[in-house]
């Protein structure tokens, strides 16, 4: 079980050391924000077709949470989901409401009179599942099993889904609280693996967060610790530029995996979703030295 749990907000949160153990997201311009991050990178990345389609698709999001934010109703029995030692949005028993559904449907809609006919081909087989369909994609989605589902699909359930679970993260009325102990690698909102960790700034100044890929809550786990099996005496840290780069892999010798470590003091504009697609270069180099990613990068599914 992990050392961090979420309570009800009545609950006074427990921290170590005054650590706020989890920070649940805001949807204030966040995706506005990624799709202009991702139009600057694609100006002059060797992926820049790629990264300026993923803007379209995430400013797509924007549309949506506008247009169609989270039904009230969706949020009522949240509280209810509390205080019983689980990830209260676990994605693998969490019951999906149809609305998530429906913004996978807005998703295509808003894409598809600009998509080449690759893409077109990828949101037409979509758009002709059925709903029971869609919910088995998902699922397998969710569990991991890329080749049940494809790269393809995979990229566009996985933004309606995380569209779907971050605004129910948003207004989750919890708070969290924290216990000596380990078990930090999953979210402790919806129990998926991390995108990437980010060294903050501002409040939580210098300490690590390890960021969801799918609802994006952070959550706290101390430096110098492997983020997947916990060790601590053999981590190395990699860097395609100079040592004190924005971007670095923490990679393990005992559990033979990595993840990306964010630092945005050395770079204002950075984005983690963003910054991860348009560093995929260093995935490349790490994986040559043997070591696997232990995280999700939404942009990029095997499969």
């Amino acid at each position: 079980m992990s050392s961090i749990q979420m309570t009800p907000v009545q609950t006074p949160a427990g921290g170590i050391n005054g650590i706020v153990p989890a920070l649940l997201p805001s949807l204030k311009d966040r995706y506005s924000k990624r799709a202009a991050r991702l139009r600057q990178l694609a100006e002059t990345h060797a992926m820049g077709d790629y990264l300026a389609f993923c803007a379209q698709l995430v400013q797509a999001q924007q549309l949506l949470l506008e247009r169609m934010p989270l039904p009230q109703a969706l949020a009522a029995g949240l509280a209810d989901r509390l205080n019983n030692g689980q990830a209260p949005l676990a994605s693998a028993d969490y019951p999906r409401d149809p609305y998530w559904q429906q913004l996978l449907h807005g998703l295509i809609e808003q894409l598809y009179c600009d998509a080449n006919p690759a893409v077109r081909t990828t949101l037409d087989g979509l758009r002709g599942h059925v709903p029971a369909q869609l919910e088995h994609l998902a699922s397998a989605l969710l569990a991991g099993d890329y080749e049940q589902v494809g790269s393809g699909q995979a990229l566009f359930l996985w933004a309606a889904l995380s569209l779907y679970f971050t605004q129910l993260a948003s207004v989750l009325p919890a708070s969290a609280s924290a216990s000596l102990g380990e078990q930090r690698q999953h979210c402790p909102v919806c129990a998926s693996a991390p995108l990437a960790s980010v060294v903050m700034t501002g409040a939580q100044a210098g300490l690590r967060y390890l960021q969801c890929s799918l609802c994006e809550c952070r959550w706290h786990m101390v430096r110098v610790k492997c983020s997947n099996c916990e060790a601590t005496g053999a981590l190395d840290y990699w860097s395609l530029e100079r040592q004190d780069a924005a971007v670095k892999t923490e990679s393990c010798n005992d559990c033979h995996s990595y993840l990306k470590v964010f630092y945005p003091e050395k770079d204002r504009d950075q984005e983690l979703l963003a910054d991860d697609l348009a560093t995929l270069a260093l995935d490349a180099e790490v994986e040559r030295e043997g070591f696997g990613r232990s995280g999700v990068s939404p942009f990029l599914f095997p499969g």
